[in-house]
């Protein structure tokens, strides 16, 4: 900020007779507005002041929630300790997957033992890299499964019949699983209904009870009813070291920033709540016959 003194410039004065000058220079007046003036001061603590508070304010509610994440992206993300059955799930969002090398890689030293892959959502999107995902699973022998992203207010047994006709699940794959995450413009009582029609239909279609993946917030807002704990639950609770849900699951997606040989960027990462026999277990099992084939051919 300028100060009022001005080296070299002339003041102007009456012709009349002048005072000789001394030789000193003239003395240098106090500025009230300088950045060290007496309000100057004040301003400047006050603006550090309101720094420190925005800084603890976004550390309290965008870095401290989230530190785990924050953790992962920018280090080494961590992993639950106590599980040693882990999986990933996977869409087109993770391009040219490297097989060769995925099969081969580990989670905290243990290995991927399945893969669930993104195949549908609403009632005409299909995942562009859903068939070749799917094959390669099958193939690099993972245990796989496919999911089915769900549109809130689009008719519930289109996207049904839209995914049943995309996804051919066989004996050995994960059964059929309902991602639910929104509510659109649906009240609480018409999604219930809507996610109620879906499952019913692709259970009728597969005869086993699908897998629900949602959040544990939504499951707490939108699906907690004595209806839906029927289903096998899949709970996204990312940034923590122990699950809080407290009913039954079989998964718990606990990171998206996972980092894995064979894929690049970042991978949700995911935990069964079992043994690998359980898993096995868990997955659709061959139907047996009601008769032995040589009776029902007459032998």
């Amino acid at each position: 900020m300028a100060n009022n003194y001005h080296p070299g410039t002339a003041r102007k004065g009456s012709s009349g007779n002048r005072r000789p000058s001394s030789g000193r220079k003239g003395r240098k007046t106090k500025g009230k507005g300088g950045i060290f003036g007496r309000f100057g001061v004040s301003v400047w603590v006050g603006i550090v002041l309101v720094a420190i508070a925005y800084i603890g304010l976004f550390y309290y509610f965008f870095v401290g929630p989230y530190s785990f994440r924050w953790k992962a992206i920018y280090g080494e993300p961590t992993y639950p300790e106590g599980y040693n059955v882990r999986g990933i799930d996977i869409s087109h969002y993770q391009t040219s997957i490297k097989w060769e090398k995925l099969r081969n890689a580990s989670i905290n030293n243990d290995p991927v033992r399945f893969v669930i892959i993104k195949a549908t959502e609403g009632k005409d999107l299909f995942d562009d890299d859903f068939n070749d995902n799917f094959y390669q699973a099958k193939e690099n022998d993972f245990i796989r499964g496919a999911y089915h992203f769900f549109v809130p207010g689009v008719n519930a047994a289109d996207q049904a019949g839209f995914f049943l006709h995309q996804v051919h699940l066989v004996p050995g794959d994960l059964p059929p699983v309902l991602d639910i995450e929104k509510t659109g413009k649906l009240t609480k009582k018409q999604l219930q209904k809507d996610v109620r029609t879906w499952l019913d239909i692709v259970e009728k279609h597969y005869g086993v009870k699908p897998i629900l993946y949602t959040s544990y917030k939504f499951k707490k807002d939108y699906l907690n009813d004595p209806v839906f704990d029927e289903y096998p639950y899949w709970i996204a609770h990312y940034y923590i070291d122990k699950l809080e849900y407290k009913g039954k699951w079989v998964m718990w997606q606990h990171t998206d920033c996972g980092k894995l040989d064979g894929i690049k960027g970042f991978v949700d990462c995911n935990i069964f709540n079992g043994s690998v026999q359980d898993l096995m277990a868990f997955t659709l099992q061959e139907q047996e016959d009601a008769e032995p084939a040589e009776e029902a051919e007459g032998l």
